[in-house]
Order: structure tokens, then sequence, then C-alpha cells
């Protein structure tokens, strides 16, 4: 082969490269250009004003294609798949409660995205902001609206294997003081102090006196309930096989998804709820994998995202394990309800 044939080999070897390349920039352009066009049949969304005082309504991130995709819209309670009301806010994750909001963010850059936490007042003005150390995940208020917490990916992106890491962060959202991990507290397990280099924790959910809480502890290949004490420091370990906690408005019960055996790997989790007097477990009548943190919606209801057409539709659940799930708002994720 002459140098001329192989420097000819060369160059079209490039341009191929080129061609491939300046192909996959234009599908991506034109994807993005599609996803900010309304799609047909899809909910009517208009922008204006959204409180996290407004009585009745649900706030959530819109993943509708548009100009207000990934927005806070909010819409009423009782009409989740009506009209939104899109409020200019971009998250990633989202909750509220008592005029408070956490809202995970990511900051694009020239290169890579960052993430951030924004403390959000009732009218949606950033108080307080924090960087993120990863992926958003999970993101939680109290319900006096005085504490907030988050979930960042560390390491990997998914629950679904075990081959990642998580930071959780609480913040108390009067004084902005952040405890940057919950790594830091003392952790006691099975009524014996525990310290372990692999121990993981994710998905907060808060009693509402302001100082206790609950979340998922994982260790030598385990999960846990944990209950945590803000004052102490100190996370307890009261159930098996419990991930993302969601406590009932009025503390008796917490909502979680579980690892059920014989499940792909993939999609592992079912949804139950655990009476936390008798540790009594419920499976819910949801026969799909869950990897959500489920909200109540009040005492009798549970809401939670699953896959949808545009990312992720919210499905509600009697949490008493009777019923069926119905989809009740397509195209959102990250509901918090304004009582």
């Amino acid at each position: 082969m002459t140098v001329r044939t192989r420097i000819l080999i060369l160059l079209s070897a490039v341009a191929a490269l080129a061609a491939v390349g300046l192909a996959s920039v234009l599908h991506a352009s034109a994807r993005a250009d599609r996803r900010d066009r309304p799609q047909a049949g899809g909910p009517q969304v208009t922008s204006g004003t959204v409180s996290l005082t407004g009585h009745g309504r649900m706030v959530f991130r819109n993943m509708a294609w548009g100009p207000h995709r990934d927005e806070l819209t909010s819409v009423p309670a009782a009409g989740p798949a009506g009209p939104r009301t899109a409020s200019g806010v971009k998250c990633l994750r989202f909750y509220a409660a008592s005029g408070t909001g956490v809202c995970l963010q990511a900051v694009h850059g020239p290169v890579s995205d960052t993430y951030r936490a924004l403390l959000l007042d009732a009218r949606l003005r950033t108080r307080h902001h924090y960087d993120v150390p990863g992926i958003p995940s999970r993101a939680r208020v109290s319900p006096t609206g005085h504490f907030a917490a988050w979930t960042a990916f560390v390491g990997g992106d998914s629950y679904a294997g075990t081959n990642f890491s998580t930071r959780t962060a609480i913040v108390d959202t009067r004084t902005g003081v952040l405890i940057p991990t919950l790594e830091a507290f003392r952790i006691v397990r099975d009524g014996h102090p525990y310290r372990a280099a692999d121990a993981n924790f994710w998905g907060v959910t808060f009693a509402g006196d302001d100082r206790t809480f609950y979340a998922t502890l994982a260790t030598g290949g385990h999960t846990y309930l944990v209950r945590g004490d803000l004052r102490a420091r100190t996370v307890t370990t009261l159930h098996a096989n419990v991930e993302c906690p969601s406590l009932s408005p009025d503390g008796t019960r917490v909502a979680y998804k579980k690892r059920v055996a014989g499940l792909s790997k993939d999609a592992p989790w079912r949804l139950y709820v655990l009476d936390l007097r008798t540790m009594h477990e419920t499976p819910l009548a949801e026969p799909r994998s869950v990897d959500d943190q489920a909200v109540w919606k009040d005492s009798r209801t549970l809401v939670y995202a699953l896959p949808g057409d545009y990312g992720a539709d919210l499905y509600e659940i009697p949490a008493s394990g009777s019923g069926h799930p119905h989809r009740i708002s397509p195209a959102a994720v990250s509901p918090a309800y304004l009582p």
C-alpha cells in the first residue's frame, strides 16, 4: 500500500467520523427543538403566578414538552390532569411544605453540568443556595417548613444495582445551617453502636416535631429504615429492606419501596406501607416496580411516579393495600400537596 493510498484512507476515515459527529449534533439539536414545542394532545401549560401557600393545590415539575418543560407548575389538587400554571422556576427534584420549598437544580456549564439546592420562599424566591455534590435524587421539607433535605448520587446513577453511593444533607431553613452529610451521625444498629465505611443514606422524610426524621441506611449489602434524631445526631435501625421512606401525615406509618425476591434486578421493588407501632407490612396493589419516594396526598392515598412517554407520569393508590393504581397526571414528577 502506497503512502498516498494510506493518506486517502486516513482522510476518508476522518471525514466519516466528522459526518457521524455532525449527524449526532444535528439529531440532538433537533430533539431539543422538539422538546421546546408543545406536544399534540398534551396538557395545557401557561405562564402565571405559582405560590407555595395556595391551599388545595398540587405543585410539581412539569415534564410535558414545550417552553415550560422542567418548570414548577401548579394545578388544583382535585383536578391534577387539568390546565397547568407554570412558574418559570426549573427544578430536577422538588418538594414543599408550610410555604417553604426545596428545588434541586442543574447549572449548565460549557463542559459539564453542576448541581445546586435552592431554598425557596412561598413566592418561589431563592433564600439560600448550596452546592450539591452529584446528580439530584430525592428532596423533602419538614411539615413545619423548618428543615429541608436532599440526596444526590456521588457515584453511579441508579438505586437498582449495588455500585452507587449517595450523599444526603439536611439544612435548617431558618438559619441556613447545613448538615452536609448524614454519615457524620452516630449509627445504632440492633441496639449497639455501629460503624462502617460503606454506610450510605438516602430518602429523608420528616416528622412534625422538628427533631425526628426517617431515612434509608445501606450497609453490608442490606438496607434499613432508620429513625434519626437531629439534636442527638443519631440514627437507629428499625426495620430491614426499606428504601425511600415517606412518613404519613399522622406519623404512624411509612410508605416505602421494598426489594422483592424473584424480580428483575433492574426493576426489583414493590410499594409497601409499614405500621411503625406493630412493624406490620402491607403490600400495595401496584404490580409494577416503583423507583420513587412516594408522597402522601392525604392519610389514605399515596402518589408516585412511573416512567411515561415524556419522562414520568403520576399515579395514586390507596395506602390500605386495596384498590388499584390510577394515573392522575401525565408528564409530571416530584409532586407536593398544599393543604
